[in-house]
């Protein structure tokens, strides 16, 4: 395993060479300390991690100027080899929040966070991840900057936010600019799937579908469809009742997709198996229906595949999809698309599980997005290891192959040497903190 790591950090090396300095080192270390440390701080993994040092793995992540683009561009690359070009293939969007306490970390604020699911001071990113059905990693990332900061240019100007940056971009309108990126990069994936959050925007909707890409996406039970052709006009306008109507209308009302479902007689269902799992067999209820879909301001409406999906076991537990797959699509084939989201959360289960993805210490913009990128660059590397096992382990995880690191890494030594070691490398650094900041003091007076 260790050799492996040793490869795997070699092909990515001269990424992190700048004109004045190679930092490759410094970011094997730093790959090193995401797998040895429980807690991915700059110390913790410095305490673990041989010849690691606290304040190189800060410089490397907050102040190095090394691109993080070139480097995800190279994670999707390889990617692709492993898990793209199959009818499996996925690209799954979602996002995730980061609680964080304070205001000082970039794009802080009082947002909704599906980690405590409620609302609450966190960072938010919008991620992709890449899926053939069995396997996952994560492709690419889009920091998503609340309004507050947006309108608060000083601090924007504190966090190293790029000016290019510091404008309103919605999470749909960055998770379409993933999707357009990962197909210039020659990522090959057969559908993009994403959950309610993104289904609730009909401009995503329909942009993904202008733009040729078949989509796979859940929608609120509120969502009003049509059972046929609405048949939109403009009504007739009455004489001397003021100006003709200009606004198209439908000739029949729409009903909610809830309501819809309740509609549907039972034999209209049918039951499923998507897939084994560590808790027996996946199996789902399922009934589709082609619906039409207008939000009253498109030019025509979009008919599309209602997928209802019921937990066996709990009726009441549904969930409605939209689909623009091809008509003749068959239902199992839908519903196993519909599954692929699942992946999106393991995902982020295991970076945050296993390799640091909650836990750092990056306050500015350059620095969320430097250490991210060691994240999806330590999950690539969990998936090439799974792949390279099969056949023979199937029952291989994240889990495993990180344990393994951990044994098999070199380590600080351990004992009571190591620990004053430690100490008085802190205490050095705390003193060189505190007589900085009184020659800052001084020359201030002094001035």
């Amino acid at each position: 395993m260790a050799a492996a790591f040793a490869g795997f950090l070699d092909r990515y090396g001269g990424f992190f060479r700048t004109r004045t300095r190679n930092n490759a080192v410094v970011a094997r270390r730093y790959l090193c300390g995401l797998a040895q440390a429980e807690d991915c701080t700059f110390e913790a993994m410095a305490a673990v991690v041989e010849d690691g040092c606290a304040q190189q793995f800060q410089h490397f992540i907050s102040n190095s100027p090394w691109d993080h683009e070139p480097v995800v561009a190279q994670i999707g690359e390889d990617a692709d080899r492993l898990l793209g070009d199959k009818p499996t293939s996925a690209l799954i969007i979602d996002e995730s929040s980061f609680p964080k306490q304070g205001d000082r970390s970039v794009g802080v604020a009082r947002q909704w966070t599906g980690r405590l699911g409620k609302v609450d001071n966190c960072q938010v990113a919008v991620f992709a991840v890449l899926t053939d059905g069995e396997r996952h990693t994560p492709v690419d990332m889009r920091f998503y900057l609340p309004d507050r900061w947006i309108k608060d240019p000083a601090r924007c100007e504190l966090a190293g936010i790029p000016e290019a940056a510091r404008k309103k971009i919605s999470k749909s309108e960055h998770a379409l600019d993933i999707v357009r990126r990962a197909r210039a990069r020659g990522i090959r994936f057969a559908f993009v799937g994403a959950d309610a959050g993104y289904g609730k925007e009909p401009g995503f909707l329909r942009a993904l579908e202008d733009a040729k890409e078949v989509f796979v996406v859940d929608v609120h039970r509120t969502q009003r469809v049509w059972t046929e052709e609405p048949g939109l006009h403009v009504p007739a306008s009455n004489p001397g009742r003021g100006r003709p109507s200009k606004k198209r209308k439908a000739a029949t009302p729409p009903v909610t997709v809830e309501k819809l479902a309740k509609g549907v007689p039972p034999q209209d269902w049918t039951r499923y198996t998507l897939r084994d799992c560590t808790r027996g067999k996946l199996r789902v209820d399922i009934a589709s229906r082609r619906v039409w879909a207008w939000d009253g301001e498109e030019e025509r409406p979009r008919c599309w595949h209602l997928i209802i999906r019921r937990e066996v076991g709990s009726v009441t537990t549904i969930k409605y999809t939209f689909s623009n797959a091809p008509a003749d699509t068959p239902q199992l084939q839908l519903a196993q698309m519909q599954g692929q989201r699942y992946w999106v959360e393991r995902a982020f289960e295991d970076g945050k599980g296993e390799c640091g993805l909650a836990d750092y210490q990056a306050l500015g913009w350059r620095s969320w997005h430097h250490h991210v990128t060691m994240v999806m660059l330590a999950m690539l590397f969990i998936l090439e290891r799974r792949v390279a096992q099969q056949p023979g382990l199937e029952l291989l995880t994240p889990r495993d192959i990180v344990e393994m690191l951990k044994e098999t890494l070199p380590r600080k030594p351990e004992g009571r040497e190591a620990l004053v070691a430690r100490i008085n490398e802190r205490h050095e650094r705390r003193r060189g903190a505190i007589e900085s900041r009184f020659r800052t003091q001084h020359r201030r007076d002094s001035g």
